[in-house]
């Protein structure tokens, strides 16, 4: 539902509106982003960006394998992703200079495909992690897609095959449910059937982010 964002800056005044989307893992955030879509959101994915910008040929990647060495790279010259995370998850300053170098690259190729978007339209920046890297504030409106605990183990042992100690560490590898809520403009409450979800989207999309378009400002 709808709620006051406490940290919202005001009426927007770019020549976008901007919607931060969130959530944590196995909450339904990818099927608000569909829904946000059919309604005619620009859709900026940021874990697909995240994975462009280290494509063979990349400054993503070169950087890469000069911080980790070669031994990050597949047969193929691509990135070997199980590989990369087996040295940066064990190892908290690795993990550092991973984000020094992708999260740059990442938030360079977000404003690019913003920049692209027409006058007026709604831009949806799609981001998992969009607390934990500190940008709550960074857009007009910021939209939370929340479930309760309990439901994102059930979902991730039954989708991934996780036992529920790695479900649970991979919950807890992410901001807590009370953070992300505390920064929401709108919280979509996915505890219920796929039909009330979007009618809460639904109701988003007339109450808050229509009104919110027709105030930008083209050419800002």
């Amino acid at each position: 539902m709808p709620t006051a964002d406490p940290g919202a800056p005001g009426p927007p005044v770019g020549r976008v509106f901007t919607l931060g989307l969130t959530g944590g893992i196995a909450s339904g955030k990818s099927a608000v982003a569909a829904m946000l879509v059919e309604h005619g959101a620009v859709h900026i994915d940021y874990d697909l960006l995240a994975r462009r910008v280290v494509e063979p040929g990349t400054p993503g990647l070169r950087a890469l394998v000069g911080a980790f060495g070669a031994s990050v790279l597949a047969p193929d010259g691509s990135l070997d992703r199980a590989a990369l995370a087996a040295v940066v998850f064990a190892d908290r300053a690795a993990r550092t200079r991973l984000d020094a170098i992708t999260h740059p690259l990442v938030i360079a190729a977000a404003d690019a495909a913003q920049d692209a978007a027409p006058d007026g339209a709604v831009v949806m920046h799609d981001i998992p992690l969009l607390v934990e890297t500190g940008r709550a504030h960074d857009f007009d409106h910021l939209v939370v897609v929340d479930a309760p605990v309990e439901t994102q183990l059930a979902r991730l042992m039954a989708r991934d095959g996780m036992s529920r100690e790695q479900a649970l560490a991979r919950i807890g590898a992410q901001a807590s449910r009370a953070e992300r809520l505390a920064v929401a403009g709108t919280v979509i409450d996915n505890s219920g059937t796929p039909a009330a979800m979007r009618a809460q989207v639904d109701l988003m999309w007339d109450e808050v982010v229509v009104p919110g378009a027709a105030r930008c400002r083209p050419g800002r």
